[in-house]
């Protein structure tokens, strides 16, 4: 199993670890570091609907060298549950930090999902622009075939009526 340290919170390496493959992130050194108790959150992750299905319990190497079975995360669920950690129940050293920590999440997600909306609406406009001038450029289109189809019936007749002469007595 390869490991890797992600992050240090309050001096506490937060290390990753790479098993068959699967990225996981140990949740109990998280807990230790913002000064939160690991148990309430490991049960709280396991009842959680989003959480319980990607919480796995594997093999890490712990701070003091040793192996231990510990609850991990996949990357991508770590900032959720981060997210949803109340200041409130954290050190008073960590406070700051995890509120400041919140507010940048309600930031990228307002951020990613509004400006969804934003490229979205963007978008639409331009492609109904677009759709409004093709049909412009089709109707012009039809308009130039119509001209050239009566053009090309004035040249037919005009022709017809060189290359087969009738006398005319009267114009």
């Amino acid at each position: 199993m390869n490991e890797l340290i992600i992050a240090r919170i309050n001096n506490v390496d937060i290390v990753s670890a790479v098993n068959n493959g699967e990225t996981l992130v140990p949740i109990k050194p998280i807990c230790t570091a913002i000064g939160i108790a690991f148990e309430p959150q490991y049960t709280k992750l396991k009842e959680d609907d989003t959480f319980n299905s990607v919480i796995t319990l594997t093999v890490t190497t712990g701070a003091d060298g040793k192996q231990y079975a510990m609850a991990c995360l996949p990357p991508m669920y770590v900032y959720l549950w981060l997210g949803s950690i109340n200041p409130k129940n954290v050190s008073d050293e960590a406070r700051p930090l995890v509120s400041k920590y919140r507010i940048e999440c309600a930031e990228a997600l307002y951020s990613h999902f509004a400006g969804t909306s934003n490229r979205e609406r963007e978008q639409n406009q331009i492609e109904i622009r677009l759709l409004e001038e093709i049909n412009g450029l089709t109707e012009d289109m039809q308009r130039a075939k119509n001209e050239l189809r009566q053009k090309k019936e004035c040249l037919a007749k005009l022709r017809t009526e060189r290359l087969n002469p009738q006398p005319t007595l009267f114009l």
